[in-house]
């Protein structure tokens, strides 16, 4: 299952933009510091959301060793280099910008999410990828009821909620798990990762009489600071259920 994080197409932000990222940004491999910066930009290579790329000048343990290969990217031209940080060899991890890419970028590098073993906003770790500076997370209490069915099964009735904003997606609507017919769900191994949110701690789904429905509902038990008001809240998603706000049945739509 695919994580959440996409901009409303008035916020989209031009393929190719570059800019400065206030925040130290810290690289991980092996216990091993590949990088530390208070000069990342980022930089977007899809609308979506962007990347980081780090000054070469800011690699502390890692060494790049030039793979001979350019490829172009997102914003532009970009040199192959595989990443050792001491014993750790990560092959075509980086990708330094050419010289025919935005300016700003230049003698820096942009490094394979996947190739790190963790990445670090000041001392607060980021998943999936860089948060995008133009996407906003709110979790509001509400005293907005809540009934999910689906198949005509009620599986969770609250009379209040958390009502979680999120930038380019529907609300999301957390509620305590007092109120969900736990004898309804089944627990799934999924696990996924937001980097808004945090990694959920589990999935639900719904085996109803003419059907099976898979993942409807997660929890986040830790979930980032930013949305620390769903910690131990489940939420299903609109998508696939029929969810009744205040009484009044809210229209299906497709995830984003």
């Amino acid at each position: 299952m695919a994580t959440e994080s996409v901009l409303h197409p008035s916020l989209i932000v031009p393929i190719g933009h570059v800019e400065p990222v206030p925040r130290r940004i810290r690289g991980m491999i092996g216990g091993g510091v590949a990088f530390d910066t208070r000069r990342a930009l980022y930089v977007w290579e899809r609308q979506a959301y962007p990347q980081y790329s780090i000054p070469v000048e800011d690699l502390v343990d890692g060494v790049l060793h030039d793979d001979n290969h350019v490829e172009q990217l997102g914003a532009g031209p970009a040199h192959r280099h595989t990443l050792r940080v001491g014993s750790e060899v990560r092959a075509g991890a980086a990708w330094v910008w050419g010289e025919s890419a935005p300016g700003p970028l230049h003698n820096t590098v942009r490094f394979v999410w996947g190739a790190l073993d963790a990445w670090f906003e000041e001392d607060e770790p980021v998943f999936v990828h860089p948060r995008s500076p133009y996407t906003r997370v709110d979790a509001l209490r509400s005293t907005s009821s809540v009934r999910v069915e689906l198949d005509g099964v009620v599986l969770a009735e609250a009379p209040n909620c958390v009502k979680l904003f999120e930038t380019g997606l529907p609300t999301r609507y957390y509620l305590d798990r007092a109120y969900v017919d736990w004898t309804r769900l089944r627990h799934s191994d999924t696990v996924t990762r937001c980097p808004y949110k945090g990694t959920t701690s589990g999935y639900w789904s719904f085996d109803g009489h003419t059907a099976s429905h898979e993942d409807i509902a997660w929890a986040y038990d830790f979930p980032t600071i930013h949305a620390n008001r769903i910690a131990g809240m489940t939420a299903f998603y609109n998508e696939h259920v029929d969810l009744y706000v205040d009484g009044d049945l809210l229209p299906r739509r497709t995830s984003g």
